[in-house]
């Protein structure tokens, strides 16, 4: 499996951020890291090895990126409005950074699914609903979609637009709404164990419904919890049924 780790200094941002890339060839899959989590969670939990079949036969590269929650909700050093500021920088970096990177390594526009699990799961989701034009779906897994479940009772509207609870039942913009309802592969997932909140995950799609833009939403069973076993099932088994 070809492996790439490689790094720029994003302007966005005002730091290096890292990317890791696995595979040569196939559609883009865009992973968000869990929490405070860095580029490489998903291969440290064995996440990559999960899909390494997948990724070796030429169906999926794999573009593993860094995050910036400890920067932003999960850093209680700062005050609620400079972690909406950060939040929206790292909306910037992966639109304005991330995706020509990808389109490079790629060779120009290519498929473009986002993935995730818990806080990564929401970014994901987020990042497809803000910028259809630069997205085609997203795997989401275990996540929660109400920023102000993060943003701890702060509410402003850099966090209005970046809730998707809150701002797709008042999206009205048919260029955008088009672009959504278009989609065929935004998939949410969710098991029924310990810490897992599949009733999230049936509040984000029962939103995208009455919007008009169709999803997939599958609820494993209760001895599905919150933790890796169940990602590293889920992420292989959805992909190779769906992909």
């Amino acid at each position: 499996m070809d492996r790439l780790l490689d790094s720029w200094y994003s302007p966005n941002l005002n730091k290096e951020m890292e990317i890791a890339i696995y595979g040569h060839s196939g559609f883009a899959l865009l992973m968000f890291p869990s929490a405070a989590a860095d580029y490489l969670e998903y291969e440290r939990f064995y996440l990559i090895d999960s899909i390494k079949p997948m990724i070796e036969e030429g169906r999926i590269r794999v573009f593993s990126i860094n995050s910036i929650n400890s920067e932003s909700w999960l850093n209680d050093t700062i005050s609620p409005r400079q972690k909406a500021v950060r939040h929206q920088q790292f909306n910037a970096y992966v639109a304005e950074e991330v995706v020509p990177y990808m389109n490079n390594a790629t060779g120009g526009r290519t498929l473009t699914i986002t993935s995730g699990v818990s806080l990564g799961a929401f970014h994901a989701a987020n990042t497809v609903f803000r910028r259809p034009d630069l997205f085609d779906g997203t795997i989401a897994m275990s996540g929660i979609y109400d920023l102000k479940s993060y943003s701890k009772g702060y509410y402003d509207e850099d966090v209005y637009f970046n809730s998707p609870m809150d701002y797709l039942p008042n999206l009205h913009d048919e260029t955008v709404l088009g672009l959504l309802k278009s989609k065929s592969d935004i998939h949410f997932l969710s098991g029924e164990g310990s810490y897992e909140a599949p009733g999230a995950t049936w509040a984000i799609a029962n939103v995208l419904g009455a919007k008009g833009i169709p999803n997939n939403v599958e609820i494993w069973g209760p001895e599905w919890g919150h933790d890796w076993p169940t990602w590293r099932a889920m992420l292989p088994d959805y992909l190779n049924r769906y992909f």
